[in-house]
């Protein structure tokens, strides 16, 4: 069982903390995954990301309003490369861990079989602002949700499929730009994931994001200085989202000593204090895996072993 790391990159095409990410990952990298969308091939220089992309076949056209050609072909491509993808983190070049390698375990392995991903109704005017179209739907599908999110495999393949057989409402969401906002909050909606008991879509936060301080109409707060107002917000949110794993915008210039202390010092005790229950699904698949290996490799040397014996003695 593992979690598939998805980036979504274009203009530098580079991870704004490619640094922090790799001495974050290396603990868990038995349970990592990592794929990265891109636009050009080309202007990618880090040799990491590269032994990461997905295929050019995967490559579609997008632009900032409609990216989810993007989201559809790299969670596809990490549902058909590993079948053991059990949770897909969708995730930019400007994201970055925020909470430590030992919490990122526990939260996976208590939360493998649920959905990460705040959703709400829409809080504008849907007849002023046309954003995913929503004026031309129902008013049950009047739905946002955040557009960096955690997705377990069930829902994936539920969003992947409604998009192939229901074409016409997925064109008429995509076709009101910056339906990754909208789109896959009413895909779930309409197959029943986001309400009842025991619902498989956590309504919360994965992501920490600054939206008190836009710089743009569509994009939040970029993560530059550590000044005390950023110190403040990461120190207000983190108790406040128990499922956030991770943050951004963060630039390039941020402190990496700042975000290592949130990684590894700031919640210290308490990562400290976790017990990490190994899931049965993932002793199965260990299991699996040693008894292939066992068959593949081990096998035909103990039968070498038996014919050189017969044969010489």
């Amino acid at each position: 069982m593992k979690v598939a790391l998805c980036f979504i990159i274009s203009y530098e095409h580079i991870l704004n903390k490619e640094e922090i990410w790799r001495e974050w990952i290396e603990p868990n990298k038995d349970i990592i995954n990592i794929y990265f969308y891109y636009k050009d091939l080309k202007k990618i220089k880090s040799p990491w990301i590269l032994n990461h992309t997905i295929p050019p076949n995967y490559i579609l056209e997008t632009s900032y309003y409609h990216v989810i050609p993007a989201y559809l072909s790299i969670m596809k491509f990490a549902m058909q490369h590993d079948k053991t993808n059990l949770w897909f983190s969708i995730l930019t070049d400007s994201c970055c861990p925020i909470i430590s390698p030992k919490r990122f375990r526990y939260l996976f392995f208590n939360y493998y079989n649920k959905s990460l991903m705040n959703w709400k109704k829409a809080w504008w005017n849907i007849e002023f602002h046309k954003r995913a179209n929503l004026h031309q739907l129902p008013k049950e599908l009047h739905l946002v949700n955040d557009p960096w999110f955690t997705l377990k495999r069930e829902n994936v393949q539920q969003i992947l499929t409604f998009v192939n057989i229901k074409q016409d409402i997925t064109k008429i969401i995509c076709n009101g730009g910056l339906a990754n906002e909208s789109l896959f909050a009413i895909i779930l909606y309409i197959c029943k994931q986001l309400e009842g008991t025991n619902k498989p879509v956590i309504s919360a936060v994965s992501h920490l994001v600054d939206w008190s301080r836009m710089t743009s109409t569509t994009s939040p707060h970029l993560f530059k200085d550590a000044n005390d107002r950023d110190i403040k917000f990461i120190e207000e949110e983190m108790p406040k989202n128990k499922y956030c794993i991770f943050i951004r915008k963060v630039a390039p210039e941020f402190p990496n000593e700042t975000i290592r202390h949130y990684i590894y010092n700031y919640n210290k005790e308490k990562d400290d204090a976790l017990i990490v229950k190994i899931p049965k699904l993932y002793i199965y698949n260990k299991c699996v895996v040693y008894l292939f290996l066992s068959i593949q490799y081990i096998m035909p040397i103990c039968l070498l072993l038996y014919l050189f014996k017969y044969i010489f003695y």
